[in-house]
């Protein structure tokens, strides 16, 4: 059961010779969420061997060129190549002109249904609900509406101890309920305590994309006790005030978040053309939180299942 973050783009708003602005892929169980769309996003896409076929949802952080970009020339290919499925894109209200626009001069040809979901809330929002997992929408502080994102897997069904079928001579109804969670009554007026019957699985993973942001009160607790947090470094220390200005955040601002919020682990990216060495960045970050890594293009993050027994 796969979950893992692919950072491709990890650039801000001028790329470099060796880094594109942003986009990512994270995978959950199979299932892969495009997130942001920078310039050249399909290059990137093929460059390590993801098939844009099989991302079926996009979701758009802001209405910044560096996140959108890439976005028209990706749904042209699509196209192109006879997609079918439905695409479902989540981003703010103002990309429906984008949308709007790109149906209007190049929408010949499209074969398949582009399903725009326009993000609009002051508060954690669930967008996506499906039996194994969960997408959360929250906003961030920008100079324009901006908006992370929160992946986090449901809770599954406790396991039962096998010797503690044959020993107690359980039912499959039994067995059912224990699975829910649930104690059981039997007719002799025996109880069956589920805390002495079952165990989780594994532990449920998640995790919490936020980028382009402003440090503010509220997000260590929108995302406390993430596993895997991505958050933008878009200068170093040194440039504190350029951060205030734009309504960025520092590599340090980013690792106090991830103190503050529990992670496990941190990713920063996002970074301005004007730092030249990356490293001065992810030597600020793990000064506060050891657990911290540079994104780099085409890297792969894992997040491993923890079992249970």
């Amino acid at each position: 059961m796969d979950f893992s973050l692919t950072t491709l783009g990890t650039a801000s708003a001028v790329p470099t010779k060796d880094n594109f602005s942003s986009a990512h892929v994270l995978n959950v169980r199979g299932r892969l969420f495009l997130i942001d769309c920078c310039e050249g996003c399909q290059m990137l896409l093929r460059r390590n061997g993801i098939s844009h076929a099989k991302i079926d949802n996009i979701f758009i952080t802001h209405i910044h060129g560096d996140h959108v970009f890439g976005l028209m020339p990706l749904l042209s290919t699509m196209a192109l190549q006879g997609r079918v499925a439905p695409l479902y894109i989540f981003a703010p209200p103002a990309f429906s002109h984008i949308l709007k626009f790109f149906k209007m001069y190049f929408g010949d040809g499209v074969q398949f249904d582009i399903i725009f979901t326009p993000l609009s809330s002051t508060e954690p929002q669930t967008i996506i609900e499906s039996r194994n997992f969960i997408v959360q929408t929250f906003p961030l502080n920008h100079k324009i509406e901006t908006y992370g994102f929160l992946f986090k897997e449901t809770e599954p069904l406790l396991n039962v101890h096998k010797w503690k079928v044959e020993a107690d001579n359980l039912s499959l109804h039994e067995i059912a309920l224990l699975k829910q969670g649930q104690n059981v009554f039997r007719e002799d007026g025996s109880l069956l305590d589920v805390n002495d019957f079952t165990y989780k699985p594994y532990t449920p993973r998640s995790a919490a994309f936020c980028s382009d942001t402003a440090v503010f009160e509220e997000l260590p607790t929108l995302i406390a006790g993430v596993d895997l947090l991505y958050h933008e470094a878009t200068f170093g220390s040194d440039m504190q005030d350029k951060a205030a200005k734009y309504f960025h955040s520092t590599s340090v601002d980013a690792a106090i978040v991830a103190k503050k919020a529990g992670a496990k682990k941190l990713v920063i990216g996002h970074f301005s053309s004007r730092c030249e060495d990356t490293n001065i960045l992810l030597a600020q970050a793990r000064a506060i939180f050891p657990e911290t890594y540079l994104s780099k293009e085409g890297m792969v993050f894992d997040i491993p299942l923890q079992k249970n027994s």
